[in-house]
């Protein structure tokens, strides 16, 4: 029998996000990790503003963000975990790298992003879910555009 901590599930579900993605496994984000809307803000890597989304939104814009890489690679670690007093909603902070690899690409491979996420999570009847999403880019490295 398995047993999870609250902190274990909150991360799972983070470690989710980042899995899910790198396999193009956007019916999953939309089933096991995002709620209907979501808090989204990637200002830091161009996004546009901060604002309330649709996770099929997201998931959308992604898919066709992706569909030129060959291969994405997302590693997280260094999480925080704070719940507020009712223990049903969570903020996640981490720390991650994310390589997106292109074959075809004449000018280097790889781009690497290197950045923190601040996620919040809410206690569902299906369990933790992200209901917010903040990208803070640190810095990008390699092929840029990859071209």
């Amino acid at each position: 029998m398995e047993t999870k901590s609250k902190r274990d599930e909150v991360i799972e579900v983070a470690n989710k996000l980042f899995i899910y993605t790198d396999y193009h496994q956007w019916d999953k984000l939309l089933s096991d990790v995002f709620t209907t809307t979501v808090e989204f803000d990637m200002q830091s890597a161009g996004g546009g503003k901060a604002q309330e989304l649709k996770a099929q939104d997201i998931c959308n814009t992604w898919e066709k963000g992706f569909e030129d890489i060959d291969a994405i690679h997302h590693q997280a670690g260094n999480y925080i975990v704070k719940f507020n007093a009712d223990e049903i909603e969570a903020e996640i902070v981490c720390y991650a790298i994310a390589t997106h690899y292109k074959n075809a690409a004449l000018q280097g491979k790889t781009r690497e992003f290197v950045g923190s996420y601040e996620l919040k999570a809410v206690l569902t009847d299906e369990g933790w879910r992200l209901n917010g999403f903040k990208y803070n880019l640190k810095y990008v490295n390699g092929n840029i555009d990859l071209e």
